[in-house]
């Protein structure tokens, strides 16, 4: 609740106590008066006792609540007062909530449960900047209790009733009663100066940072990594940068498939082929092919099979040699893996496998059964979660654990162990019932509480080829990441070389351009799209210099940093300009498309909230792009730098668009920050 609730109901509650007394008192008083003309009567010290007691308590009440009426005054005053820059960029749409909450309480103060604020962008932007939608709805609340008010009238009510702000110019009503908001553009002015000195940095509140665990990419030991992971992989890690951008604690986690039956088979084909194994590391340098003979001696020799299954059964009650042998198989995946994150860039994985899991397994279990939870069926043991068309299997018939039972284990350990706040799961869109039934469990157990905890799957679709198939090689192979990232930048190499980039740049300077561009294509062809959407991977469509593409932003980026290097401005006196402007009042802003790039710029934050509530990366990468159209515009229509057109000197350089130039590459920087991408300043 905000503290203008808690001060409106404090007063409400002083109020009410204030006219219990005064009716106690006037009871008391004719009490009184009719004593005295009975046969009994109070003695008159008595009376004055119980008369002073409630006046004194009513002054005392009466005088509280006029100091809470002056202190949510102040606060109001303070809300609705200059824009506080202190703690960083603010979140317009958050701000204009508050006023517009404000104005629709104090228009219709009688009805309670009002609904929940609406301000979104201008649906026209020649109407203003932001929108207020509630007149619709507040007609329709307004009428069920027999109200009748016309939503033009709800608006003009509203309008009527909205604070004095600084971030307001003015206000217009249009059609049945959207409200249109024009910002102030002392505001503008003030944002962007106060953007350029303290940095790109968002306000938050330390009480609404959150521990996040964040399950992402998730290979499987002893099998290469592919085109399947890719998703995961760079959906989980852009949303853990924006999670720690925002402040929160962020646990990256790793759940990679290390148990199970297979590492029976590949323990027992190792302990084969590599005998000294013990004293000797096996020179495996194809794990892929090395499973592969596994899975065949598995599949044809009964005899394998069988030790592979003793395998198993050693390995799960711990014996040294099969867990060393387990280790070795491990830590080869481990460097291959390691290899595919370091080429991306993907941030600290934790690597926290099924292994870990599993001596947490039987404590889950006994508390399903002592929930009492657990349905015994032809000697499994099974859990019915609500919502769900199938049980979770969390013991099978042998005495063995499943994925339901690791899960489960799980989701236990990451909200009493971890202390998770914010639990997100990325794999795809597939495996989203049988997730949503894990959960259910664990709130049925009453781990956590939806109000409290937030627990959210992040499904994805899958990667199609140009056929619009399933991605795969010529030969119907699944595609192996490390293939599709060495031919990324093959064909970024032949780009560069194509537009001459070999001449003009130094062998480093091509290297980081070609491994920025080609990791980057990757990256934002996937995040570009809505996550839950199957998407075509093309190389010759992200590789692309037009559209909305990595490519195309990160020319735009290098561009847009060149201006201030062809001026011969250096970065500490931009800052200088920067905080000059600031101390006159802002930056100065007098084209339209100098305001409008201003106003694209001070919507990062709501952008960044909108992706947090909804977990899309694509909702920033197409902010993004519109931001890059919109400095276009801009570079079109207002000159940075004049040249004198004979000799080629700088005649005058516009050092407020400079700035504007400046911001841009800042709040782009940003955005590449928390979608993975590495911009270099030369390409």
């Amino acid at each position: 609740m905000a503290s203008g609730d808690m001060d409106d109901a404090k007063i409400k509650e002083i109020s009410n106590i204030i006219s219990k007394q005064e009716e106690e008192a006037g009871r008391i008083i004719q009490e009184i008066n009719a004593l005295n003309n009975g046969q009994f009567v109070l003695a008159e010290d008595d009376k004055t006792d119980a008369i002073q007691q409630l006046e004194a308590a009513n002054a005392k009440l009466a005088y509280q609540a006029v100091h809470l009426e002056r202190s949510l005054q102040a606060e109001l005053d303070k809300r609705n007062g200059p824009v506080d820059f202190s703690n960083g960029m603010i979140n317009i749409i958050d701000k204009l909530s508050d006023v517009f909450g404000q104005a629709i309480k104090k228009s219709f103060p009688n009805i309670h449960n009002l609904p929940a604020v609406s301000v979104t962008l201008a649906q026209n932007e020649k109407f203003g900047d932001y929108q207020c939608n509630n007149a619709m709805t507040m007609a329709g609340v307004l009428k069920s209790q027999g109200i009748n008010m016309a939503p033009r009238q709800v608006a003009e009510q509203i309008v009527k009733n909205l604070p004095v702000t600084e971030l307001i110019e003015n206000y217009n009503i249009a059609g049945p009663g959207f409200i249109n908001v024009k910002l102030n553009q002392k505001f503008l002015k003030q944002a962007v100066a106060e953007l350029l000195v303290k940095g790109v940095k968002f306000q938050h509140s330390s009480q609404q940072c959150a521990r996040v665990v964040i399950d992402y990419s998730s290979p499987n030991i002893a099998k290469e990594m592919h085109v399947g992971h890719l998703r995961s992989t760079i959906i989980g890690d852009c949303l853990a940068n924006m999670f720690e951008y925002l402040g929160h604690d962020v646990l990256r986690l790793n759940h990679v498939g290390d148990w199970g039956t297979q590492f029976g088979m590949l323990i027992a084909h190792l302990t084969d082929m590599f005998p000294n194994y013990k004293e000797t590391s096996p020179p495996i340098s194809d794990l892929q092919a090395f499973y592969k003979q596994s899975k065949k001696r598995f599949d044809n020799d009964a005899e394998f099979k069988k030790r592979a299954y003793e395998c198993v059964v050693k390995l799960q009650s711990k014996d040294p040699d099969f867990i060393k042998a387990w280790n070795l198989i491990c830590d080869v995946s481990r460097k291959e893996f390691q290899l595919i994150y370091d080429r991306l860039k993907i941030g600290n994985l934790i690597e926290r496998g099924e292994s870990f899991y599993h001596e947490l397994m039987p404590q889950a279990i006994k508390a399903l059964e002592d929930k009492g939870f657990v349905v015994v069926e032809d000697g499994r043991k099974l859990v019915f979660p609500e919502g769900s068309q199938f049980p979770l299997t969390i013991v099978k018939s042998d005495g063995g654990f499943t994925y339901d039972t690791s899960d489960v284990a799980c989701i236990k350990q990451r909200i009493f162990d971890e202390k998770g706040g914010i639990l997100i799961y990325v794999t795809d869109s597939g495996q989203a019932a049988h997730f949503q039934a894990i959960y259910s469990v664990a709130r049925k157990m009453g781990w956590y509480d939806p109000e409290e905890t937030r627990v959210e799957h992040v499904g994805f679709g899958v990667v199609l080829g140009e056929d619009r198939k399933k991605f795969k090689t010529r030969s119907g192979d699944t595609v192996r990441l490390v293939d599709l990232l060495d031919e990324g930048l093959k064909r970024c190499e032949d780009k560069l070389k194509e537009k001459g980039r070999d001449k003009e740049l130094t062998p480093d300077e091509l290297k980081a351009a070609k491994e920025s561009v080609a990791y980057g294509c990757i990256k934002y062809a996937d995040l570009s799209h809505n996550r839950t959407n199957d998407y075509v991977f093309s190389f010759d469509k992200m590789l692309d210099d037009r559209g909305n593409t990595a490519a195309y932003l990160l020319y735009a980026y290098t561009r847009i940093k060149s201006i201030s290097r062809v001026a011969k401005i250096t970065k500490w006196e931009l800052i200088t300009a920067a905080k000059v402007s600031r101390q006159e009042g802002g930056l100065q802003l007098v084209h339209p498309k100098e305001v409008k790039l201003a106003r694209y710029l001070v919507r990062f934050p709501e952008i960044l909230q909108r992706v947090c509530d909804d977990l899309t990366p694509h909702t920033l990468c197409d902010y993004l792009y519109e931001l890059a159209s919109v400095f276009t515009e801009f570079y079109d229509n207002c000159y940075c730098v004049e040249k004198d057109r004979k000799t080629g000197e700088i005649v005058k350089i516009h050092t407020n668009r400079l700035l504007l130039c400046e911001a841009t590459t800042a709040i782009m920087d940003q955005c590449f920050k928390i979608l993975g991408i590495t911009p270099v300043h030369k390409m």
